[in-house]
């Protein structure tokens, strides 16, 4: 849980830190003053803040934040006063005022910092209605180094520049694990025996040694089922199997074709089942030291065969049936170079003997393919947006029932790395959350980017900019919105 945890949190570290980075980098290209710049969330008080001021760096640790410059005139029943137009009135601190040690005298500048509320960050640009809600500022003129100030082909990449970011992002980290790693799979051709299916799957026709030929139409023999490097399974080769209309198995030497029903997807995620999962002979890789296998006998290379007399061929048939004989003594048939052989051996109290299976590459033989520098970026890219084409088609599942049920939170997430370290693994993650987070911000939604390029847009086609009133009032339902959805996302990660 710790090593999953820690790669969620530096995946989130990195995908927060080139999202506001867009938005500062066009902020600063376009002479717009943007006032912070955070790593993680920093109420009361930071980590570390620094700024530049005069030409050298300035460093405070675990400080407090500064007070804002303006603050609210409040009545004696603690109203906030308006003047004759309803617009609300500050008291506004004159920085020349201030003391050269205080770094609210120097707004031209940055301030950098790290929260210690180890989550997200952000950008705060001046003159932007934002998660801030800084109201004081929107109630002065507009000025020339603000946001707001600009014209809307200025604010259109700005607030565009945080989703480019993340998804030119994505783009890079592919391309990057191709040309260092490269790809290595076992195609579906190789599973000669087949593969076992899962309990919707049987529903639907599919039969437990099927091979899989095609999907409508289109062969799958050479597309792979796994990485063999990074041990993740290949989404594409199961959305293409979920999504297709029709599937043709090879089925005791007949060619069959299954009809997918139009539900199939749906009972996968509410059954939470498995679709399916290739039928591997047990053959013992290693043995782990002081187990009740070594004990009994059990070597590397031996052929688990039966249990009880009861032929057994796949090793998910082996840990399914071990699992009903818990801390009991069962009868392991085997062969061991070549020689028909048994043994009795007692499971522990979880069903185990303690022994490693052989993997997919050596039992069946792998595919490997390299690539040069030159040729990884347009494989790259071309993964990348397969990627993000796969995730806007599946997102029609969180309009289903099922699918907004399951909808998760952090956790759900962190379950999706490695329980051990790889960094291949972590990257490719990293990677797919990248589209997943530049896909999710571009939406019409108040309080996301999207929202602002809504508003944007509006603008153009109207020639008439929304006031400032409105874009706070709906920046403050895009946030109630999604802190509801945050809410019910981790409730569910909570109640499962």
């Amino acid at each position: 849980m710790i090593i999953k945890a820690l790669q969620l949190l530096l995946s989130l570290s990195i995908l927060v830190f080139i999202h506001e980075l867009g938005h500062f980098l066009l902020s600063k290209l376009f002479k717009i003053r943007v006032e912070k710049f955070y790593m993680f969330f920093n109420p009361s008080f930071s980590l570390v803040r620094m700024k530049k001021i005069n030409g050298r760096w300035k460093f405070k640790f675990f400080a407090k934040n500064l007070q804002p410059l303006s603050t609210p005139i409040f009545d004696h029943k603690g109203n906030h006063i308006q003047d004759e137009n309803g617009k609300y009135l500050y008291n506004t601190i004159d920085v020349e005022i201030l003391p050269d040690d205080d770094w609210r005298k120097y707004p031209d500048n940055t301030e950098f910092g790290i929260g210690w509320i180890p989550l997200g960050g952000y950008c705060k640009i001046a003159g932007m209605v934002d998660e801030s809600m800084d109201q004081a500022q929107l109630a002065t003129a507009p000025k020339s180094y603000e946001y707001r100030a600009v014209s809307v082909w200025k604010r259109l990449p700005i607030i565009t520049a945080g989703v480019a970011f993340n998804f030119i992002l994505a783009l890079i980290i592919y391309s990057a694990t191709l040309f260092t790693w490269g790809e290595e799979y076992v195609p579906i051709k190789n599973f000669k025996a087949g593969f076992d299916f899962g309990k919707v799957a049987h529903e639907a026709g599919f039969q437990d040694g099927d091979r899989l030929v095609a999907a409508d139409g289109n062969s799958l023999e050479e597309m792979g089922i796994y990485s063999e490097i990074s041990k993740q399974i290949n989404d594409n080769t199961f959305r293409t199997i979920l999504n297709a209309k029709k599937i043709t198995v090879l089925r005791k030497n007949k060619l069959v074709e299954i009809t997918i029903p139009t539900d199939f997807s749906q009972k996968i995620i509410a059954q939470k089942s498995f679709v399916l999962f290739p039928r591997l002979p047990f053959v013992v890789d290693s043995v782990i030291t002081g187990s009740i296998a070594q004990k009994s006998g059990v070597q590397k290379g031996d052929s688990l065969v039966s249990v009880n007399d009861t032929a057994k061929y796949s090793f998910p048939d082996f840990v399914e049936i071990l699992q009903k004989h818990k801390s009991d003594s069962v009868k392991i048939g085997f062969y061991r170079q070549g020689i028909a052989q048994s043994m009795v051996v007692k499971l522990d109290t979880a069903g185990k003997m303690g022994v490693y299976p052989r993997d997919f590459a050596e039992l069946f033989g792998s595919k490997k393919v390299s690539y040069g520098f030159s040729e990884s970026f347009p494989k790259g890219i071309s993964l990348g947006i397969t990627k993000l084409k796969g995730y806007v088609s599946d997102l029609k599942f969180l309009f289903q029932p099922q699918g907004f049920k399951n909808l998760g939170g952090f956790k759900s997430i962190g379950s999706m790395f490695d329980a051990q370290w790889n960094w291949l693994s972590f990257w490719e993650m990293t990677a797919l959350l990248s589209i997943i987070l530049a896909f999710m911000n571009i939406l019409p939604i108040p309080a996301l980017d999207g929202g602002h390029l809504l508003f944007l847009l509006v603008e153009i086609v109207t020639g008439r900019k929304p006031s400032d009133k409105f874009l706070q009032r709906a920046q403050l339902f895009g946030m109630i919105l999604l802190l509801a959805l945050m809410i019910f996302a981790n409730a569910n990660d909570f109640l499962r």
